[in-house]
């Protein structure tokens, strides 16, 4: 004989009990999402603080990338070292410093923005540059950030349902933002083994890059040369066979050339940063960008950096031997005096 069927009265004790094991399974899957958060394969990048015992953060090529750009857009937009800390702790926290094209509901991207709750469409939550534009537009709007805890700032802008998990990342996005705006010197390495999904590489590719995190006028204003290697060829005078396809405002490349050589001066330094700030900036940023754009050496300030193959340990910034005044990349000590700022030297594969 057939078991009867369950009553009215038990069937909704059973859809309420599967609703709620539904509701549960979301929640938790969305608190494992908010609280463990890192890279995906082995760490290729490390970042080491100045200070003695300031202790270190290994992290991947792709974070290595993402990472910069944030720090790029935020300096670009003349914000603060601590605006920049908060966007890359914000960013660890929400993605891992991941370019996700998924999330909770419609979140997406770096931060987990999202689209219906007017943060842009899908296209721009999913730009590491634009998703970090917006992010400081809403930080710039909270008034004193500067100085309020960086949980705090975090969740003005984010808005999180668990705000205390940004806390965590606040000591490795402190040596990040150090690193990538060039407040700490030859801080960040990695190991610079060229990805294989790249399709385009090369000084166009370097610039194009640039022109991406930086601002085209930034990269201009620079006075960036690139030729081949031992060379240089102005934008003012490009070679014939130059080609820009890339951006055909950005600063020419030869169609042979490896090298390309960003001059570092008080003329295209931000409002209260220094020309020493500046060239580590760009430094760091070339090694962050190494194995994406396949850059095999940098050097800047009588220090070099060569992509190694075995750990980013192995690819540390050497002395190069230069003078005194050629090491100090700057005509004064303090990198705020004189016009000469030395230059940024990114040389690539190919």
């Amino acid at each position: 004989m057939p078991e009867p069927s369950p009553s009215p009265k038990r069937r909704g004790r059973l859809l309420r009990f599967g609703a709620a094991c539904t509701v549960l399974s979301a929640v938790a899957g969305y608190v494992v999402v908010q609280y463990v958060t890192g890279g995906t394969g082995d760490p290729g990048c490390r970042v080491v603080s100045d200070e003695a015992g300031g202790g270190s953060y290994e992290f991947t090529p792709e974070q290595a990338v993402n990472a910069a750009t944030i720090a790029a857009v935020g300096t670009n937009r003349g914000m603060p070292e601590r605006a920049v800390t908060i966007a890359l702790a914000t960013a660890l926290q929400e993605s891992g410093l991941r370019n996700l094209t998924h999330g909770d509901r419609d979140s997406l991207g770096l931060f987990q923005q999202r689209p219906s709750q007017g943060w842009g469409t899908e296209k721009q939550v999913t730009d590491p540059a634009y998703a970090a534009d917006v992010f400081y537009e809403h930080l710039a709007k909270v008034s004193g950030y500067t100085d309020l805890p960086l949980t705090v700032a975090a969740q003005r802008v984010q808005r999180s349902g668990y705000p205390e998990a940004y806390a965590k990342h606040e000591s490795d996005a402190t040596l990040l933002a150090a690193a990538l705006t060039g407040t700490s010197a030859a801080a960040l390495t990695c190991e610079g083994r060229p990805q294989t999904t790249t399709t385009t590489t090369g000084t166009d590719a370097v610039r194009a890059a640039l022109v991406r995190d930086f601002g085209r006028d930034a990269l201009q204003e620079a006075g960036a040369e690139v030729g081949a290697e031992g060379t240089s060829s102005t934008a003012a005078s490009p070679s014939p066979s130059a080609s820009s396809s890339t951006d055909p405002d950005a600063p020419t490349a030869e169609a042979d050339g490896r090298t390309v050589t960003l001059p570092v001066s008080k003329d295209t330094v931000a409002a209260g940063r220094t020309i020493r700030e500046r060239g580590w900036q760009l430094a760091h940023w070339a090694v962050a960008n190494a194995s994406a754009l396949h850059i095999e050496r940098v050097s800047y300030a009588g220090r070099v950096w060569t992509a190694g193959t075995a750990s980013a340990a192995a690819s540390q910034w050497r002395s190069t031997g230069a003078t005194r005044t050629e090491a100090a990349g700057t005509s004064g000590s303090s990198g705020t005096s004189g016009t000469g700022g030395g230059s940024v030297r990114i040389v690539t594969a190919q």
